[in-house]
């Protein structure tokens, strides 16, 4: 047990020390100095596109920040590539004359949103589940088996992280 801990104490007092080593913002510069490999690599991260699924399933009154969020999103990340799977009470916001209780639409920020690229999915589940006519659905809205299969599919084959906000 102390031979344990006396390695530990060992491995943590040379990261220390390392650490100690390093100067602030020096890695970044001495990584692109150091070889054509890392810079190459540093290039292509840089090329490469965020992907991220918004969830939503929570009611109207919480649509607005996240629409917020998405757009923060897109202004800090233009080439982003976002998709909004909503099912259950978040569907809400994506029925033609949705309000929230303030009185706002909806149909303008996702017209805006999903011509800087935003996909939006609606779940057949809930649709089915609720009696929702799928005719009610903005223009905008496309309807997806499950959201939350959507969801995962999203995560698992195509790379997208995930952000509930």
């Amino acid at each position: 047990m102390y031979k344990f801990i006396g390695l530990l104490a060992i491995a943590s007092l040379t990261t220390f020390a390392h650490a100690q080593d390093v100067k602030p913002g020096s890695t970044t510069a001495a990584a692109v100095k150091a070889n054509p490999t890392q810079k190459a690599q540093a290039n292509k991260v840089a090329e490469k596109t965020v992907k991220a699924v918004y969830h939503v399933n929570t009611d109207v009154n919480t649509v607005p920040a996240i629409l917020n969020n998405v757009r923060n999103h897109l202004n800090a990340d233009p080439k982003a590539k976002i998709v909004v799977v909503t099912h259950g009470p978040g569907i809400n916001f994506l029925i033609q004359d949705a309000k929230d209780s303030q009185g706002r639409e909806f149909s303008g920020a996702v017209s805006e949103l999903a011509g800087r690229g935003v996909e939006f999915r609606v779940c057949n589940n809930t649709l089915t589940s609720r009696n929702i006519d799928p005719g009610t659905l903005l223009m905008e809205a496309k309807i997806v088996p499950s959201g939350v299969s959507e969801v995962a599919r999203l995560q698992a084959l195509e790379g997208y992280v995930y952000l509930k906000p």
